[in-house]
């Protein structure tokens, strides 16, 4: 069993070692990126990793007159959350998950619930958006939220920059002419 970070726990706070890696996930690429950075990171520094995917029910969002058939139960949300917890873990670490990786699944707000896991940890990494995608900013309000508040280090991964498909003629052999004359 490890230790609390502090002697007393208050209500609500959440124990863990101070050697965690707290890691927000949403089934986007910008967090996979920083889950996967959170693992590389955690195997260097013989860290924990705490994997954190915070819901919200949706009903909140749907128009008072929305057909009942359209409202999610609870339940449903709640396992389509857990879905996407497990998948984003898969995707990054594969099925054989490290016993210093732990999963953890919790209905409230994103950034609040980051915040809480993240006090006491080594650092709260997020993931932002690549540079040049046009009309987003890099870092979503989460990541703002996080970056206020947080009393650990945050570290913002930067998402892969999307690649443009490429077509059969741009993989072909190009024949690059040397001696006099080449560029």
């Amino acid at each position: 069993m490890r230790e609390p970070v502090s002697g007393h726990r208050a209500p609500g706070q959440v124990v863990r070692a101070a050697g965690d890696i707290v890691v927000g996930v949403d089934g986007s690429a910008a967090p996979t990126a920083a889950l996967r950075w959170a693992a590389l990171q955690a195997r260097a520094l013989r860290a924990e990793v705490t994997v954190v995917h915070a819901w919200e029910p949706t009903v909140r969002g749907l128009a008072p007159y929305a057909p009942v058939s359209a409202r999610p139960t609870a339940e449903e949300e709640r396992l389509r959350a857990a879905q996407v917890l497990a998948a984003t873990v898969r995707e990054v670490l594969g099925h054989r998950v490290d016993t210093c990786v732990r999963a953890v699944l919790v209905e409230g707000p994103p950034a609040p619930v980051l915040l809480r896991y993240a006090r006491g940890a080594l650092l709260l990494a997020l993931g932002r958006g690549a540079r040049g995608e046009p009309g987003l900013s890099p870092v979503g309000a989460v990541g703002r939220e996080c970056l206020r508040h947080a009393v650990v280090p945050v570290m913002a991964v930067p998402a892969a920059p999307r690649t443009p498909a490429v077509s059969a003629s741009a993989t072909a052999p190009v024949a690059v002419p040397s001696g006099r004359g080449a560029a």
